[in-house]
């Protein structure tokens, strides 16, 4: 429930920052990219020292001062908002703080489950997490274009606060049942443990493959994106409402993507899902700059496209997901999740800088184009490395140790 409020609250909000930049401010392409690089740059920031203070402590009570914080980030949007005082340096600081509070929120998240449920229930539990992300992908965006559109930005940035608030509600409830990492009487120095981290990633193939594609996906995908938002409402003239309900159309994919994870790589293998299925993926953005004419035409497309997409990604996202935490022992879950999370996504906002920019100079078809091409790259280090030859049971925990937590 908390995960499911939080993910409504953070999808809706994806949404309203950059349609009220673009909408209410008349953001540019290079403004809109620079606010996105503002609320991904924690990513890189803050990653690292985040999954070392995940395994020190209950990933419950990092999750819920992490929807407090937001809760108040947007509240105070929103106040200010509907005061006339919400301008483009205020949206660019809420959106930093925002960012940085989800990544203290997904590092957690990431570990959390590790530690309330065995591992061989790991990728059941991510499926049936992860199908409840799916819900708020297909609520989240549209509601918070609905709202920017119908009423305002600070009420949809009201609302996107609320959820947040019902989050740490429910988190806060989860009590006996997760278990607290050991603790040594004098823990090793922060950067040591960061390198223990960085160490354990970079030694095995597995996650080493997953670092790099990520990398090379979120890369592209956050100059897509940018180009993305640019496109819809001003290439196609589509209203918030619709740019909202076309970005909803992924989860209606992702939770049916969360369903295969639970039964494809158990069938095919691992290594054969995760190549297919990011290849399918990534690959079905290319149509989206061929889209012409009316909204008759183009939103079905639109909706269509979003679908397959979510639906491929999501079976992605919950295979790598379940090779990550088998592949890592309980002391380390935190700094292997920050770890990937840094290296996979801490070039997000020079993506979305990227994406600006080419929009600006080649236009966004051609850009569009060129991008989503880019995220082919992510499929194709995955087929060229060991990650491929998973099969259809992942590998037993080695029984190597890393250094005490």
């Amino acid at each position: 429930m908390g995960q499911t409020a939080s993910q409504l609250g953070e999808h809706a909000s994806l949404v309203v920052l950059p349609l009220f930049a673009v909408l209410t401010l008349n953001a540019g392409a290079g403004q809109l990219g620079a606010l996105r690089a503002v609320e991904q740059a924690p990513i890189l920031l803050l990653s690292l020292f985040v999954g070392v203070w995940v395994d020190r402590w209950r990933p419950r009570t990092v999750m819920v001062l992490a929807d407090a914080g937001r809760a108040l980030a947007l509240g105070v949007a929103a106040a200010a908002g509907l005061l006339g005082g919400l301008g483009l340096p205020a949206l660019l600081g809420v959106a930093f703080a925002v960012g940085g509070l989800s990544v203290f929120f997904d590092v957690a998240y990431q570990a959390s489950l590790v530690r309330l449920v065995k591992r061989d229930q790991l990728v059941w539990g991510n499926s049936a997490l992860e199908g409840s992300r799916s819900a708020a992908q297909i609520g989240g965006p549209a509601l918070g274009g609905a709202l920017v559109s119908v009423l305002s930005a600070p009420i949809a940035a009201a609302s996107a606060a609320l959820f947040f608030a019902l989050s740490f509600v429910s988190i806060r409830s989860i009590g006996r049942g997760e278990t607290i990492p050991e603790r040594s009487e004098r823990p090793p120095r922060l950067w040591r443990r960061i390198h223990e981290g960085l160490r354990f990633v970079a030694g095995d193939t597995s996650l080493r493959t997953v670092c790099l594609a990520s990398a090379a996906f979120q890369f592209f995908f956050a100059a897509v994106m940018t180009v993305y938002l640019l496109f819809l409402p001003r290439d196609l003239r589509l209203s918030g409402t619709v740019v909202g309900l076309a970005l909803a159309a992924t989860g209606p994919g992702a939770l049916l993507g969360s369903l295969l994870a639970a039964r494809l790589p158990s069938r095919f293998g691992y290594g054969a899902v995760l190549v297919s299925a990011a290849a399918l993926g990534d690959g079905v953005f290319l149509f989206v700059p061929a889209l012409h004419g009316s909204s008759v035409v183009t939103v079905p497309a639109l909706l269509a496209v979003n679908f397959v997409f979510g639906t491929f990604s999501q079976l992605v996202n919950v295979t790598v997901m379940a090779v990550r935490q088998t592949a890592t022992p309980d002391g380390m879950q935190g700094r292997a999740a920050a770890t990937i999370n840094f290296v996979g996504m801490g070039l997000t906002s020079l993506g979305s800088l990227l994406g600006g920019f080419l929009a600006e100079v080649w236009g966004t078809r051609t850009s569009l184009l060129v991008t989503a091409a880019g995220m082919l790259l992510s499929p194709a280090l995955m087929a060229l490395s060991p990650l491929t030859r998973l099969g259809r049971t992942l590998p037993a925990l080695p029984e190597t140790e890393v250094p005490s937590a």
